[in-house]
């Protein structure tokens, strides 16, 4: 993707002028491709999950090391891109870091 801004046009702005790119129809075909299969996939998971834990509690709870049964296998997945994104939003902001 270029790095050079757009200059404004006496008929329009500069977002819309980047919006008629067609670099950016390339990146929004890209993010498009990529966050509804994810977004479905979680919430196949999500739903899955709920389903399991109300309707399966005997599944759920079965152990397998330990203390560690099926439900916290299932359920600890999501946590870590979590809390990565917190800490990444909250440094953007300049909430915690340097």
């Amino acid at each position: 993707m270029s790095t050079t801004h757009p200059r404004r046009s006496s008929g329009g702005t500069s977002y819309e002028e980047v919006q008629t790119s067609a670099e950016f129809s390339e990146l929004r075909s890209t993010f498009r491709k990529f966050v509804f299969p994810v977004t479905g996939l979680f919430l196949a998971w999500y739903f899955a999950y709920v389903l399991l834990a109300a309707f399966a509690p005997g599944f759920m709870s079965t152990k397998v090391v330990g203390n560690i049964n099926i439900g916290l296998i299932l359920g600890l997945p999501p946590v870590p891109p979590v809390a990565a994104t917190a800490a990444h939003g909250a440094e953007g902001r300049g909430i915690v870091g340097t």
